[in-house]
Formats: structure tokens, sequence, C-alpha cells
């Protein structure tokens, strides 16, 4: 088993690529927002309660992808130093069943960011939609950091289409013909 973890700033383009990643290979996407949309209902953003199930959700989905063998991508918005314990964490996890994880950090120039959260298509999964919030976030995270200790392939893609990012990942960990 393969975990391909797609981390990088919010409107990088991480769901975009996976989704291209996807069309062409055997693994299946597990995006952040999935388990966020998951909990949303019951809990409010950002609570104790909140990311407690959001983690156990994410964890619980890895590990059995793991145990059975299932290819997955995961995205993540990957904050270094806040995330080092759950990346640390999800890499036990799928190096215990004998797979292997594989990093890809994606960035692009901040104007460009400016342009694509504004993008029609991140409304669909409440993702941050507006330049007040993305540069809070920005300004509060190191997003554009690799994992630290681990092999990671960075990609700025603010001139690459999403089907070039993601030829170049499935080219680099060799997921498949493309």
């Amino acid at each position: 088993m393969k975990l391909i973890l797609i981390h990088g700033a919010p409107a990088v383009g991480k769901l975009t690529v996976s989704n291209e990643i996807a069309k062409h290979t055997d693994f299946k996407l597990f995006h952040n927002h999935l388990s966020i949309d998951c909990v949303l209902p019951v809990f409010e953003f950002g609570t104790k309660p909140f990311w407690k199930l959001v983690h156990r959700i994410r964890i619980e989905t890895i590990k059995e992808a793991a145990r059975v063998g299932q290819n997955l991508i995961y995205t993540f918005c990957y904050a270094k130093g806040e995330d080092n314990a759950h990346v640390a964490k999800i890499t036990k996890i799928v190096e215990a069943n004998g797979g292997e994880v594989c990093l890809v950090l994606l960035i692009c120039e901040k104007g460009e960011l400016e342009k694509r959260v504004l993008e029609e298509s991140r409304r669909k999964f409440g993702k941050a939609n507006n330049l007040k919030i993305l540069r809070e976030i920005l300004e509060k995270y190191d997003l554009f950091s690799p994992v630290p200790e681990r092999e990671s392939l960075v990609i700025d893609n603010t001139n690459l289409s999403p089907e070039a990012t993601a030829r170049k990942i499935i080219k680099h960990y060799k997921l498949g013909e493309i």
C-alpha cells in the first residue's frame, strides 16, 4: 500500500491534483474535507470535540486502508510544528502495515493563491474561500515547509496545470503510466 500525502496551503490545488492522480491510477482519494464535513453538522468548527472526531476519522480511515492494502491519496493542510505528531502517527500506521508514505508539498505564488481561493469550486466543501481567511491562515501557520526528516517531492504549480502536476507525482513515485 502507498499513501500519497499531498499537503500545502489552502487553494494550492491539493484536491484538484489528487482527483487527476486518482483518475489515472488505482488510488482512492481521502481529502481532508471529507472528515471535516462529516463532523461539522454536529460540532462547531475548531472546538475540542470537533477536532477529536476529525482526527479519529482520519486516523481510522488511513489505518484500515493500510490494513487491507488500499492505495490512498490523503490531502492535508500540514502546518510545520503544529501537525508533526499527526504525520508521524499516520506514517507509523502505514509503515507498520508494510506500506509506504510518499509526501508531496504543493506550493505556488501568493498572488496565485489569492486568485484561486476565490474560485467557486471551493464553496462546495466549505473551504477557506476569501482573502481575509487565507491571509490569516498564511500568517499564523507555516504551510510552505516540507515535513521534517522525510523526503518530500516539492512542486511549484503556479504555472502548471493540475494534469501536469499529477503527471510529475505519478512519474516520481512510480504510481503507474500516464
